[in-house]
């Protein structure tokens, strides 16, 4: 059953939201008519308690995925550290072929950990005391840690208690997971007609979009060189033409993306340039003594952390709820802890309401990259687990067609009024 169908121009709807399960909807769809998948499935953790994460996507799954794609169209999905393996074999299987895996680093996230000398305490009937209060939350509060704060002042609160026995107190600190800080997005592809070369002009698929995703950094040096073999100097029209000089748009994208988070920065080494890049004038020689160059080795010049290397994908605070302004809000968070509370990404409790409580909404900014990096302009971009729609939006937001498929009616709702207000700020255009 479709719960929306958008188009502008009075072309042909260009952008589909279709309610249903994706295994009954997919045989519905034309074969070989959709140009990139882009998708955010089920990583089969049970993720809040939530019935759709219950498994990973099997075989089946992927194998009418393929069916719609046309020859050479790309898969991204996004994965589970724990279950990522299951979901690659899944897709391998119903005859993708694997082509890399990106890695997306974040700074949020928070560990969904057992605290080992709580449930022992808990296991011997043993109440703990409660010595002090986080001091995150006492901070929100403006008061000394410990003093002038409640657990009924804020829901930013943690109490902070005392191991109640000796088996507590041994282990103490020990939990059962790390803290969340990537996700793997698998890049798959389907098999070709032919070469590259002909299923491009074919199809319109096979390729990834280089240049429309570099990664942008400063401009790039120009230089003049020597001729080590004829010891003859070249000016900037010859020489320039001989050697490698960096892409005047930026760095080849790579398949790392981070969210610029401090976290996420703060890990990456702070970096300048090359020894081997030379000072202008300087002179390198062969073996034999022949002037391989006369002028600074080409490179770019910017310094700084190596996070710059690689695209950010930043977060919006508003990009959830967008569009959303007529629906009910909710509490809404990243995680469960094992009591089912909803916190933050760093462990505490929160309260906040949003319309778009949908637990796992991507950033758009990310999205749009990856549309961009696997879709042909005004191409299809499918994604047959759409949930609130954040494909859909980058979709958009790249002048392309998409078709979305979500089994759940309130997510899919979520999805229409987000999409519907990209299309109400004429961002689409589909007329060239």
């Amino acid at each position: 059953m479709s719960c929306g169908m958008m188009a502008r121009n009075n072309l042909v709807p260009c952008i589909q939201i279709i309610q249903g399960d994706c295994l009954e909807v997919l045989p519905t769809l034309e074969a070989d008519s959709v140009d990139s998948v882009v998708c955010d499935p089920p990583y089969g953790l049970g993720f809040m308690g939530k019935d759709w994460d219950h498994g990973v996507p099997g075989e089946h799954y992927w194998r009418e995925v393929l069916r719609v794609a046309k020859p050479g169209a790309y898969l991204l999905a996004f994965g589970g550290t724990r279950t990522f393996h299951r979901l690659t074999c899944a897709i391998e299987d119903a005859g993708w072929q694997i082509r890399d895996c990106v890695m997306w680093l974040y700074g949020s996230g928070f560990p969904k950990s057992l605290d080992v000398s709580k449930a022992i305490d808990k296991a011997a009937g043993m109440e703990r005391e409660v010595v002090g209060i986080g001091l995150h939350a006492a901070h929100r509060q403006s008061q000394p840690f410990g003093q002038g704060v409640t657990q009924e002042a804020s829901r930013d609160t943690r109490n902070i208690t005392a191991p109640a026995t000796p088996e507590a107190q041994q282990w103490q600190g020990w939990g059962t997971a790390l803290k969340p800080a990537w996700e793997p997005i698998i890049v798959a592809r389907k098999p070709l007609i032919g070469t590259v070369a002909e299923n491009v002009l074919t199809h319109g698929t096979g390729g990834i979009n280089v240049d429309g995703c570099r990664v942008e950094g400063m401009a790039p040096v120009t230089v003049q060189g020597q001729s080590a073999r004829a010891g003859e100097v070249y000016g900037a029209d010859q020489r320039d033409q001989r050697v490698f000089e960096p892409h005047t748009s930026g760095r080849w994208p790579a398949n790392l993306i981070h969210d610029g988070s401090e976290e996420v920065v703060a890990g990456f080494p702070v970096t300048v340039p090359s020894s081997s890049m030379l000072n202008p004038g300087s002179e390198r020689r062969s073996q034999f003594g022949q002037i391989v160059s006369s002028a600074r080795t080409t490179g770019y010049t910017d310094t700084g952390s190596a996070a710059r290397f690689f695209y950010t994908a930043k977060a919006s605070k508003a990009d959830r709820d967008e569009g959303c302004e007529g629906m009910p809000s909710v509490a809404c968070g990243t995680m469960e802890d094992d009591n089912y509370d909803i916190k933050t990404g760093s462990g505490n409790s929160r309260d906040t309401q949003r319309r778009n409580h949908h637990p796992t909404v991507k950033p758009t900014a990310l999205m749009r990259y990856l549309c961009r990096l696997v879709t042909p302009p005004k191409g299809i971009v499918l994604d047959p687990f759409m949930g609130s729609g954040s494909t859909g939006k980058a979709a958009i937001l790249e002048d392309c067609c998409f078709i979305g498929i979500e089994i759940d009616p309130y997510y899919c709702e979520i999805a229409r009024c987000r999409l519907e207000q990209e299309l109400a700020q004429g961002r689409l255009d589909l007329t060239g």
